[in-house]
C-alpha cells in the first residue's frame, strides 16, 4: 500500500430527515432553485425591460449557467443533496430546465470523465473521457482552448450517453428523457406565449434573445473546464486537475476550484474540501500539482500558463480510478 492509498476522507453525517449529507446542502440547492426563479424572470420581463437592461440580465444569465453545472449540478452528481429519491429526481429537472439541459445525461458524462481524467489518445486516436481536452487534438497536446471552448457544446453523443444510462438499469434513461421534455417544453411554451395581457402568442423575439446566452453560458462551463485540466498530468492521479484556491470564486462555485483534490478524491463533500486539501498539502507539493491564482474561467489570464508544443509523442499509460466516483 502506498501514501495514496491511505488517505482517507471524513464524511459529513447529518441528522437531517431530509438532506443525505449535511444541513448545509440547503445553500446549493437554493442557488440551483434561483436559477430556475431567473430564468422565469427573464421570460416575464423581456416584453415590459428596455433591451440593454435584459442584454445585461441575459449575460448574468450565462454566467448563472456556468456556476449552476459546475457548482450546484456538479456537488449534486457526486454527493445528491435528500435522502428521498423523489426529491433528488424532482430537483434534477429543475436544474434541467434552469440550465436548459438533462441533469442526468450530465452525470453519465461526468462520470465517464472520471473514468479517463482527461486522457491522453490511444493508439486508436480515442479517449475514454469524454470531455478531454486531448480528445479532438491533432497532436499529442491539449486542443486549442476556443475550438474547445466554442465547439464541445456541439460534440455530444446521444446515443453513446444513452446507451452508458441504459446499462445503470436505474431509471436513469427513463428520467433523462423527462429532462430533455421538460426543458423542450418549457423552450416551446416560452418561444409560443408572449406573456403580455392580453396574452399573444409566437414569441420569437425572446427565442433570438435567449439562445445566444444559453449557447454562452455552455461555452463558459466549457472554459472552465478546460482550464481545470490544462496543465495537469494525466498520468498521476494526484495530479489529474488544477486547482484554484480564491475564496470567493470557491465560495459561489462550491468549491469546485479544489479540482486536483476533487478528481483525486472524488466522493469529498464541498464542505469537507478544504480540511481534505490541508491533509494532503504535502504530498501534492511533493507531485507537483499544478494550481493558478484566477477562477478557472479566467485560467488563459495565468502568468505562468504552460506553453502548447508540438507533439511530444508520450503514450497513454493505463489508469485506475483512486476511489469510486
Amino acid at each position: 500500500m502506498n501514501a495514496t492509498d491511505a488517505i482517507r476522507i471524513e464524511r459529513p453525517t447529518t441528522s437531517s430527515r431530509v438532506f443525505a449529507h449535511t444541513r448545509w446542502d440547503v445553500l446549493p440547492a437554493a442557488a440551483g432553485l434561483f436559477h430556475l426563479v431567473y430564468l422565469l424572470g427573464l421570460y416575464f420581463l423581456f416584453p415590459h425591460t428596455p433591451l440593454w437592461i435584459m442584454l445585461v440580465l441575459g449575460f448574468l444569465y450565462s454566467l448563472m449557467v456556468n456556476a449552476n453545472i459546475n457548482g450546484v449540478g456538479h456537488n449534486f452528481i457526486h454527493n445528491p443533496f435528500f435522502r428521498s429519491q423523489i426529491l433528488n429526481r424532482a430537483f434534477g429537472v429543475t436544474q434541467s430546465v434552469a440550465c436548459c439541459f438533462s441533469q442526468t445525461l450530465y452525470d453519465a458524462v461526468h462520470m465517464q470523465h472520471h473514468k479517463g481524467n482527461s486522457d491522453r489518445q490511444d493508439e486508436n486516436g480515442d479517449t475514454i473521457d469524454w470531455l478531454s481536452i486531448y480528445r479532438h487534438s491533432d497532436d499529442d497536446e491539449p486542443e486549442s482552448p476556443w475550438k474547445y471552448v466554442f465547439l464541445s457544446f456541439f460534440r455530444d453523443d446521444v446515443g453513446a450517453i444513452k446507451n452508458e444510462l441504459r446499462k445503470r438499469n436505474n431509471g436513469d434513461e427513463r428520467w433523462g428523457n423527462i429532462e430533455l421534455t421538460a426543458f423542450a417544453m418549457t423552450l416551446f411554451l416560452m418561444a409560443v406565449i408572449v406573456p403580455t395581457w392580453p396574452v399573444h402568442f409566437i414569441n420569437w423575439r425572446f427565442i433570438v434573445y435567449f439562445l445566444p446566452f444559453w449557447y454562452l453560458g455552455h461555452c463558459f462551463s466549457y472554459l472552465n473546464g478546460y482550464y481545470r485540466h490544462y496543465g495537469a498530468n494525466p498520468d498521476k492521479p494526484i495530479a489529474w486537475g488544477v486547482s484554484s484556491y480564491g475564496k470567493i470564486y470557491n465560495w459561489l462555485f462550491f468549491y469546485n476550484g479544489y479540482h486536483a483534490e476533487h478528481h483525486f478524491r472524488p466522493k469529498v463533500h464541498w464542505t469537507k474540501m478544504e480540511a481534505f486539501r490541508q491533509s494532503i498539502a504535502e504530498l501534492q507539493k511533493k507531485e507537483g500539482v499544478r494550481t493558478i491564482k484566477r477562477a478557472h474561467m479566467l485560467g488563459f489570464l495565468d502568468p505562468d500558463l504552460p506553453k502548447r508544443k508540438g507533439g511530444r509523442g508520450g503514450s497513454t499509460t493505463d489508469r485506475a480510478i483512486s476511489e469510486s466516483v
